[in-house]
C-alpha cells in the first residue's frame, strides 16, 4: 500500500501557561510555571493543595454559546484548541458533503470527571431528577470529538481514544494512520483534559503520586531532579491539523511540520508502574524511528514525558539510554510538565504542540526546576533556561498508566 506523506498545517493549544500559540510560546521559552494554589474548590482539606489551572478561561469566547453551554470543562478545553488549530491553518467550516474526508480524532484520558463527581453529589442529595439533563453526553470522553464535527463540518471518521497519559499521541498517530492510508485528506487530532477536582486529586493523592511542594507551587514539578517528589495535577489541552502533502499544497497552506512516525506498544506489566526492563518504552521509539524510516542519530530532541515521579522520570532515561545508544548523550531531551504540570489526557498533544513550535523557531524550551539533578537521570535535560539551536527532528514520548506508550516522531519543514 502507498502512504502519503502527512504534514502539520494548523496547532492550537489551552494550557496552564497559556491560551493560544503565542501566549503559550512566551511561557515556554521564558521558563514560566502554571502551577498555583487550587482556586477551582477548597483544597485545604487535602496533602496537596496546587494544580495547573487554565487561568481566566471563558468557553463563550471561543465557540458558539450553545456548545460552551453543552460542554463540559474539558471539551470546552478542546474545542478551543481545535479550533485554534482550525484557523491556525486557515481552514473554513464545510458545507453539505464537503466535509466527508476531513476526520476528527480529539482524545480525554477521563472525560468530564469533576462533572460527574458534581452532578452525582447533587444525584445522591437530592434524589432522582435534580441533576444537570445532560449529565450523561456531557461527561463521555467523546464529547469533544462530536461537538466539534457541528462546529467544523468534518464529516468523516470521528472518534476518541483514551490511552490514559499517553492519549494525546494515541489520538495524533489514529489520525496519521487515517490520513497517509487515504481514509481521511485532513484531521484534526489531539485530546484535552479537567480532572482539578476534589475527587480526582484525592484519587491521585491515594497512589501517592502528587507533589506535595504546597509552599512553592512554582518550583513543585521538577522533573529528573534528585527531589522531585510526584507530578502536579494540571488541566488543558492541545491539537494539530493534519493533512496528506498533496492536499496542503493544493490549498496554498502553509506547512509547519511533517510527521513522519508513529509507535504505540504495551507494557503488560502494572497498572501504574513503568516495566523496570523498559521494554515497552524502548520498543515504542524504535517503532517510531523505523515508522518514519529514520536512525537514532537523526533524532535531536527529544519532549520527554518526564512527569516528575521517582519512577517514571529514572526508567524513561534508561529507556531514551537503551533506545538511542551512544547517541543518547547528544540529544537534547525536555519535559514541559515542568511548567505545565501533568495535563494527563491532554499532555501529549500540548507537548506536541510545544516541540513543533521548537522545530519552527529554532529554540528549545528548557526544563525548569532542575538544580540538583538525580544520578540516575543523566542526559542533557535543557535544565532551566531556553537555548538557542536548530533541531530538525523531534520524538515526543508519551507514556500512560496501564502500560500504554505512544511515541511521535516530526521533522522541521524545509520547503
Amino acid at each position: 500500500m502507498t502512504r502519503r506523506r502527512v504534514v502539520v498545517t494548523g496547532l492550537g493549544v489551552v494550557a496552564p501557561i497559556g491560551i493560544g500559540i503565542e501566549p503559550f510560546w512566551d511561557s515556554l521559552i521564558a521558563g514560566k510555571s502554571g502551577v498555583g494554589p487550587i482556586t477551582a474548590f477548597d483544597a485545604s482539606p487535602f496533602k496537596t493543595r496546587i494544580a495547573g489551572e487554565v487561568k481566566n478561561f471563558d468557553a463563550e469566547r471561543y465557540m458558539s454559546p450553545k456548545t460552551a453551554k453543552r460542554s463540559a470543562r474539558f471539551a470546552q478545553i478542546g474545542i478551543t484548541a481545535a479550533l485554534e488549530a482550525f484557523r491556525h491553518a486557515g481552514l473554513a467550516p464545510c458545507e453539505g458533503d464537503a466535509g466527508a474526508r476531513c476526520a476528527i480524532v480529539m482524545g480525554s484520558g477521563i472525560g468530564a470527571f469533576d462533572m460527574f463527581e458534581r452532578e452525582h453529589e447533587s444525584f445522591i442529595r437530592r434524589g432522582p431528577g435534580k441533576f444537570h439533563p445532560l449529565t450523561v453526553p456531557m461527561i463521555i470522553p467523546n464529547a469533544t470529538a462530536g461537538a466539534l464535527a457541528g462546529e467544523t463540518g468534518f464529516r468523516g471518521p470521528n472518534f476518541c481514544v483514551s490511552t490514559a497519559c499517553a492519549t494525546g499521541a494515541t489520538a495524533i498517530g489514529a489520525a496519521f494512520d487515517l490520513v497517509r492510508v487515504g481514509r481521511a485528506d485532513v484531521a484534526i487530532a489531539g485530546s484535552s483534559e479537567a480532572t482539578v477536582s476534589p475527587w480526582a486529586l484525592d484519587g491521585y493523592l491515594q497512589l501517592r503520586a502528587l507533589s506535595s511542594r504546597n509552599d512553592s507551587p512554582e518550583t513543585a514539578s521538577r522533573p529528573f531532579s534528585k527531589t522531585r517528589d510526584g507530578f502536579v495535577l494540571a488541566e488543558g489541552g492541545g491539537a494539530l491539523i493534519l493533512e496528506s502533502l498533496e492536499h496542503a499544497q493544493a490549498r496554498g497552506a502553509q506547512i509547519h511540520a511533517e510527521l513522519l512516525g508513529y509507535g504505540a506498544t504495551a507494557d503488560g506489566y502494572h497498572m501504574t508502574a513503568p516495566d523496570p526492563t523498559n521494554q515497552g518504552a524502548v520498543r515504542a521509539m524504535r517503532d517510531a524511528l523505523t515508522d518514519a524510516g529514520l536512525e537514532p542519530t537523526d533524532v535531536d530532541l527529544v519532549n520527554a514525558h518526564g512527569t516528575s515521579t521517582p519512577l517514571n522520570d529514572a526508567a524513561e532515561t534508561a529507556a531514551i539510554h537503551k533506545a538511542f545508544g551512544e547517541h543518547a548523550k547528544r540529544l537534547m531531551v525536555q519535559s514541559t510538565k515542568s511548567m505545565t504540570g501533568h495535563t494527563i489526557g491532554g499532555a501529549a498533544a500540548i507537548e506536541s504542540v510545544a516541540g513543533i513550535l521548537e522545530l519552527m523557531r529554532g529554540r528549545v524550551h528548557p526544563t525548569i526546576n532542575l538544580h540538583d539533578p538525580d544520578p540516575e537521570c543523566d542526559l542533557d535535560y535543557v535544565p532551566n533556561v531556553a537555548r538557542e539551536a536548530s533541531p530538525r527532528v523531534l520524538m515526543k514520548n508519551a507514556f500512560g498508566f496501564g502500560g500504554h506508550n505512544a511515541v511521535l516522531v516530526f521533522r522541521r519543514w524545509d520547503g
